[in-house]
């Protein structure tokens, strides 16, 4: 058993150096074509993108980063909800709930963009008017795509919130309600809080998920960090220097949030009693390493 759990540990490590010796390779082969200088590689578009970024960089870096923050809440919230809809004795509500659920979580998120700004619009249903408040102005498609990509979250979020209320033992709203709580109050102060632990993990995944979905937004015209080096890259065709450029911001984004979900993880696991697997390193975070199991 513990030599089965040993090879497993090793797998990963050993895939993680096969990984990065063909992207070693690729861009060793990219660099030395047999025709030598078939194509112009303009270096200092990537270097200039990543070490002095221009303004439209920093714009689609801040919009994205904000996008994804409104849209992941939005999405935490909605989420809540239809797992607790889900949950119901209420038929209405539960089937409200299981129908919503059904629906985003089975057709495509780029069909749900381009269906509530283009769809909305043209039925006028609802137009996304540009909204001011003070110095800033909310462009309607913009909008559109926090709501979109906010009741697409909401989705995956109810079970990741149904499956945390699940894992608490049913014990503990059963003693709440003994104690005088209402089902409301006991579900806010018992089970949701611990309850969290189970979600934590899986709503930083999907906040990692929604930083890269953002991209998306590019077929509304939103001039996020994707869509500012695809024009760029059409203004130039320079899709290589460009787009490895973006590729590098991603990583930066997605890494960095990798250090604080790394960071709230541990705090939520202190004092947990009898854990039996170290949680999840850094680097296996990043690029999927295996925790290690301990055999007691």
């Amino acid at each position: 058993m513990s030599s089965l759990v040993r090879n497993r540990s090793l797998r990963a490590p050993r895939s993680a150096v096969a990984v990065g010796v063909l992207i070693v390779l690729a861009l060793t082969l990219a660099g030395c074509s047999a025709k030598g200088a078939a194509y112009p590689y303009h270096w200092n578009l990537f270097f200039d993108s990543i070490f002095r970024p221009d303004s439209a960089i920093l714009n689609g870096l801040f919009l994205t980063v904000v996008i994804s923050i409104l849209a992941q809440f939005i999405g935490v919230v909605l989420g809540v909800f239809a797992a607790l809809g889900k949950m119901s004795k209420v038929l209405p509500i539960r089937w409200f709930a299981n129908v919503y659920v059904w629906f985003f979580r089975g057709t495509p998120l780029l069909v749900q963009l381009v269906f509530f700004f283009y769809g909305l619009s043209v039925a006028r249903i609802y137009t996304w008017p540009d909204i001011t408040i003070g110095p800033i102005t909310i462009e309607g498609a913009v909008q559109a795509g926090i709501f979109a990509l906010g009741l697409n979250e909401g989705a995956y979020m109810a079970e990741i919130v149904r499956a945390g209320i699940l894992a608490v033992d049913p014990g503990q709203m059963e003693a709440a309600r003994a104690l005088g709580m209402t089902p409301g109050k006991a579900m806010r102060r018992i089970v949701l809080p611990q309850a969290a632990r189970v979600i934590i993990p899986p709503l930083g995944n999907e906040f990692n998920n929604m930083l890269k979905t953002t991209s998306l937004l590019f077929v509304l015209s939103v001039v996020e960090l994707y869509n500012v080096f695809n024009i760029k890259q059409g203004n130039s065709f320079t899709p290589f220097e460009y787009y490895l450029a973006a590729a590098v911001w991603y990583l930066l984004l997605t890494t960095i949030w990798g250090v604080i979900q790394s960071w709230i993880e541990r705090r939520l696991a202190k004092g947990t009693p009898g854990a039996q697997v170290e949680g999840p390193s850094f680097g296996s975070r990043m690029v999927g390493l295996r925790g290690v199991i301990r055999i007691h």
